[in-house]
């Protein structure tokens, strides 16, 4: 029989024999007690581990790492093509996607707005098509009119670029690998089959009328009489922002503003795709200005005349 294990210093009797101890002296008992190094526990505890804190500014240090260096594009889904490589007789499933006169409007800043983003505009728009307050935001920074804007959240004050800048194809090297984020296809009003890939009820042994029906909903009292949220049902299909990453870019056009990338890209022909470096790949070793011109605002057509005087 082994021996039994000495009492730990500060550890508490047995309720029994002292039953009028208070509960918030057994509190401070514990907060006593040492913490035992083989023993898990859920909090923080540790030699090298930072203290995790629950306010703000902590999560953003956290998140802080995650985030890109540098801006992304706004772009054009044109359709789906192949590029056949003549060494392997491979033929691989592209997506091209084209920037439409890209350019940034403005930025938002960590001591201001809370973070590091960049405001990117893509495409135009007639002066009377937009709202009074969409004209102001677009003059106060001296820029043209743009038909869809997007943010970027970037990682600092480095991956900035300045106001008006355009982006081109050039922000994006061949080999490097992206992630691509758009609003699916709307399918309408889907069952539960289409909508989640349910296998069905039987076809046989008594189902009759039902081969394709949800069946129940929920349970009765053990899982309190109710429909629990987020229970899969019929309903709505598609036509919600879906993020494909790691996506290898095959192409890059500069001239004509194309980009080809390997797989498909979420969303119809013609739809607006947001493309940035991807997170869970090294980054691109390119330069902090590829693909960024400044030029085509108002901002940079009065840096261009102070050049030139």
């Amino acid at each position: 029989m082994p021996p039994k294990p000495t009492q730990r210093l500060f550890s508490l009797p047995p309720r029994f024999l002292c039953p009028s101890i208070p509960r918030t002296l057994i509190r401070t008992f514990r907060t006593f007690a040492p913490i035992v190094p083989g023993k898990q526990s859920r909090f923080n505890y540790g030699h090298n581990l930072p203290l995790l804190g629950a306010s703000k500014q902590a999560a953003f240090l956290r998140k802080e790492n995650n985030l890109p260096l540098r801006t992304g594009a706004l772009t054009i889904k044109k359709g789906m093509t192949g590029v056949y490589d003549p060494e392997t007789g491979k033929r691989t499933p592209c997506t091209v996607l084209q920037l439409d006169r890209c350019q940034v409007i403005s930025h938002k800043r960590r001591d201001k707005h809370g973070y590091w983003a960049v405001q990117v505009g893509s495409g135009t728009k007639e002066a009377r098509n937009v709202t009074r307050p969409e004209r102001g935001h677009f003059a106060a920074h001296e820029v043209p009119l743009k038909r869809h804007l997007a943010e970027f959240r970037v990682k600092n004050e480095e991956g900035l670029p300045a106001v008006g800048s355009v982006i081109t194809a050039d922000l994006f090297q061949e080999g490097q690998f992206v992630d691509v984020r758009a609003v699916t296809r709307g399918m309408g009003f889907a069952g539960g089959m289409k909508r989640w890939g349910w296998g069905g009820q039987p076809a046989s042994h008594g189902t009759s009328l039902t081969h394709r029906a949800m069946g129940s909903a929920g349970g009765s009292q053990g899982s309190g009489s109710r429909v629990h949220p987020g229970k899969h049902m019929a309903g709505r299909m598609g036509g919600e922002m879906h993020t494909v990453q790691n996506l290898k870019v095959m192409k890059v056009d500069a001239a004509n503003g194309i980009v080809v990338v390997h797989g498909a890209v979420p969303g119809p022909k013609y739809s607006i795709v947001k493309v940035q470096d991807a997170l869970k790949k090294p980054w691109p070793e390119a330069d902090a200005l590829a693909g960024l011109s400044v030029g085509g605002g108002g901002a940079g057509l009065a840096a261009a005349a102070a050049a030139e005087a």
